[in-house]
């Protein structure tokens, strides 16, 4: 058996570790009993206290400082939030080094020792929050915060080498690959910074790609997915190969994963590749108004899996990626943005045909929406009704994502009033219905009665 993986030597390293860190406990209890010692825990408490009341004081008038400064860069406001809030212990760390400053000056450098591990430490935490401040995740941000704060605090104090020990003697042997806990610590740090890397990459390559007029709308969703993929893919594959995983094995495990989920993902897969197929023919694109049997609305964003489609009424549909390429789908927008409307009316076989047409071109023209040009209203006759002659007027927009029954009902508006400034009667069916007497009904059918 390898020594290394015995578990015998992983608890004698975890003895040996735990004897240096109680000989450091009472090398440090020892220390505390002398004068100089206690005097240095005393100023830093004291300094302590003086961070917070300057913090407190501070803290209102940076605020109102700060609400003055209306049109500054977001990336300053940020900055000079993250120092508001940390005002205490940016005064900590500023009073402590100016302590130990002072004290290597008018006294013996080992006077001032255990002050110098305290500005340290504090220094150290307070560029560790500054750095991961950068990180929008938050789960992310505070692993990293919380990892960095562990391997600082160990470095300060000597115990990284008998951590490191200790966790390489913690291990498990999977045919020739040897995984330690130290190995799984170093894939955690250095996947955690090539991830948060790709993903500043990535990110900043997305927004000047959507800045990027001379690029479709669903080419720039294409590229942008594109992009993430691959740099997420780079960055985990890279931070393996930085560690010392060997690949070989985990693609030959990968393949198989694959062929398995194969056929339990068949519909992932089909609304994946049915995505793509949508960027790449350029059949929708975020902004489109589309009807899908009884949904309409317009396309708010283009997923891997399916397609957000945003209604009228504030409902957000999740159509999949398949149901966009199988069924038969309506885009108004596709290829222009002119839509045509039609509304059906009647009026009164009274009222003069030709009135009637010029007014209701003109009211449907007086609409804000509708287009008057290169598009015009027009109006024609349809048939005679029972009780009325029947119209139908038809007119462009430009907007479909404005609404449509919206626009209809500020037309009929518009209808409404111009009959009614001008007499146009709008008929409704009516119906004579006659009551006979039984005696004349019996007369005139020869005497016999009808049931």
């Amino acid at each position: 058996m390898d020594p290394q993986t015995d578990p015998a030597h992983a608890i004698a390293l975890l003895q040996d570790l735990f004897t240096n860190a109680r000989a450091w406990a009472e090398f440090y209890f020892n220390m505390l009993l002398r004068p100089w010692i206690r005097y240095q825990v005393v100023i830093a408490l004291v300094l302590f206290a003086l961070a917070w009341g300057a913090a407190r004081l501070a803290r209102p008038r940076l605020h109102d400082w700060m609400r003055a400064r209306e049109g500054w860069p977001r990336w300053r406001m940020r900055v000079l939030v993250i120092i508001h809030r940390r005002l205490r212990m940016i005064f900590f760390v500023s009073l402590m080094w100016l302590a130990v400053l002072v004290m290597r000056e008018i006294t013996w450098p080992s006077r001032s020792y255990l002050l110098a591990i305290f500005a340290n430490l504090a220094a150290a935490w307070l560029f560790v929050v500054f750095a991961t401040r950068l990180i929008d995740n938050p789960l992310l941000r505070s692993t990293v915060r919380y990892g960095a704060w562990i391997w600082v605090t160990l470095s300060i104090l000597g115990l990284t080498e008998d951590s490191q020990r200790l966790l390489e003697s913690m291990a498990i042997t999977l045919g020739e690959m040897r995984l330690t806990a130290w190995l799984l610590v170093q894939a955690l740090v250095i996947l955690t910074v090539t991830i948060a890397l790709a993903r500043f990459i990535a990110r900043t390559t997305a927004n000047r790609i959507r800045r990027n007029e001379d690029i479709s709308p669903s080419m720039q969703v294409l590229a942008v997915k594109f992009l993430q993929v691959l740099l997420y893919g780079a960055a985990f594959f890279i931070g393996l190969n930085m560690v010392g995983v060997d690949l070989t094995g985990l693609a030959v495990l990968s393949g198989a994963i694959g062929v398995g989920l194969g056929f339990g993902l068949q519909k992932v897969v089909s609304n994946l590749v049915s995505g793509i197929i949508i960027l790449l023919d350029k059949s929708i694109k975020p902004g489109d108004v589309i009807s899908l049997g009884e949904t309409f609305g317009w396309i708010n964003a283009l997923g891997a899996r399916y397609v957000s489609v945003v209604t009228r009424d504030g409902r957000e549909y999740l159509v999949p990626n398949e149901d966009l390429i199988t069924g038969q789908l309506v885009n108004w927008s596709h290829s222009s943005d002119f839509v045509r409307l039609d509304i059906f009316f009647g009026t009164s076989y009274d009222d003069d045909p030709h009135a009637v047409r010029r007014l209701a071109i003109e009211a449907a023209t007086g609409v804000k929406r509708v287009l008057s040009h290169p598009k015009t209203p027009v109006c024609h006759i349809v048939g005679f009704g029972d009780s009325s002659v029947d119209y139908i007027l038809r007119f462009w927009i430009s907007d479909p994502t404005g609404g449509l029954t919206n626009i209809r009902g500020d037309v009929y508006l518009a209808l409404w009033d111009a009959f009614k400034a001008n007499d146009i009667s709008i008929p409704f069916p009516q119906r004579e219905v006659r009551v006979l007497d039984d005696r004349a009904d019996a007369a005139e059918t020869g005497g016999i009665l009808q049931p």
